[in-house]
């Protein structure tokens, strides 16, 4: 086959913003090509005009275009055009693109259409109790009213969403995001930096840093050594208008806790691995994810992760076992589990170990490739 993948995000050296999405679809697109498929990124928004091949991918960077009117709409025929063109030159077979923003409404493209359900800004709205403008509404159900199938990466993002635009469930297929475990390898487990909880993502509500903040101010309590190491780029905070959500969190944090939190906005990709191996506990306290990269990146270097227990989380950690899900509203009890693995190192490794087991078992990315070629081929033939 020749697969096809629209986004605005992609891991590479000349695209500007690749976050979780762009991860997993490298992943995928890397594997599919490993099984001898044939494999195109066509990446939107950007600041050039490039073909280029990475990994055996060919990577299509597609400049952003400005009308005089209706930007959205013309933005989205001339991707149409763009893409029809290749549909025909290169033979592709089928395209996959994501759900937020719904970049593929008023398209007619000649190749089938699958969406992935990475996250709509309905699915998002819908979790974090927000009103949705009515024009991404519009756009999101536009954009999916013209797929032929789709895939969530948990059962719980794919029936959420389906109830947000009355989608057919049967229509959706788990398919689980998934890692290239040999490059997620963690040969000294025993190694890391005593009391040192990371947090990794945009600092923004949904990712339930304000709670976070609130948690660290008592697990300081008990152990005042402990250190908070949070990485991700900093966000406007929706609910104030504030341009700085770290600025607002950093008023929430003790006195005492804010001499312990080191915040060290983005970090390069390629140098997260370092700091999740270095940590002693990662959390993720999060109100609105459809999966969560980095709580199975951390899980598959052996790291104990204190998770939200809500929906998606639950399909990706068994609690007690691989790793521990707890509401981020209750406060005393996260912070209760964090300060139980600080406290217990024996408790961490065996954590760790099981949680490389259960990535393995549900996150290889190998086995993974091999489902999402089994159920493109099911669309293609139906």
């Amino acid at each position: 086959m020749h697969i096809a993948y629209l986004t605005s995000e992609y891991p590479s050296s000349r695209v500007s913003h690749a976050a979780g999405i762009a991860t997993s679809i490298k992943n995928l697109a890397i594997a599919l090509v490993e099984k001898g498929q044939k494999v195109s990124v066509y990446v939107y928004h950007q600041t050039e005009d490039a073909i280029y091949e990475e990994d055996g991918v060919i990577i299509h960077l597609i400049a952003k275009r400005t009308y005089k009117l209706f930007t959205w709409y013309k933005y989205r025929k001339f991707l149409q055009s763009y893409l029809n063109k290749e549909i025909k030159k290169q033979k592709i077979d089928i395209i996959e693109a994501p759900d937020w923003t719904g970049i593929t409404a008023f398209m007619n493209l000649n190749a089938p259409l699958v969406i992935r359900f990475h996250g709509s800004d309905a699915y998002f709205c819908k979790l974090d109790n927000r009103k949705q403008k009515s024009k991404n509404f519009i756009f999101e159900k536009l954009a999916i009213k013209k797929a032929k199938a789709f895939i969530a990466p948990t059962t719980f993002a794919g029936n959420e969403t389906a109830k947000i635009f009355g989608l057919d469930e049967t229509k959706i297929k788990t398919i689980h995001y998934g890692l290239q475990l040999e490059n997620f390898e963690n040969d000294s487990p025993l190694v890391y930096k005593d009391g040192m909880i990371l947090y990794i993502g945009t600092i923004i509500r949904k990712k339930g840093v304000f709670e976070l903040a609130h948690i660290f101010n008592e697990i300081i309590k008990t152990n005042p050594n402990a250190e908070l190491v949070l990485i991700g780029s900093d966000a406007s905070d929706i609910k104030t208008g504030k341009a700085s959500t770290y600025k607002l969190i950093e008023n929430v944090f003790s006195e005492q806790a804010l001499k312990q939190v080191n915040y060290l906005g983005k970090v390069p990709y390629s140098k997260v691995k370092n700091y999740i191996k270095n940590a002693h506990v990662c959390t993720f306290p999060s109100f609105a994810e459809t999966l969560g990269m980095v709580t199975i990146e951390s899980m598959a270097l052996q790291k104990p992760v204190v998770n939200t227990n809500i929906g998606w989380a639950q399909e990706l950690i068994n609690n007690g076992k691989d790793g521990f899900l707890v509401h981020p509203t209750d406060i005393a009890l996260y912070a209760k589990q964090v300060v139980n693995l600080l406290d217990n190192h024996d408790l961490c490794l065996t954590i760790g170990k099981e949680a490389r087991n259960q990535v393995e078992l549900k996150f290889d990315i190998t086995k993974n490739a091999s489902q999402n070629i089994e159920y493109y081929t099911s669309i293609i033939n139906s």
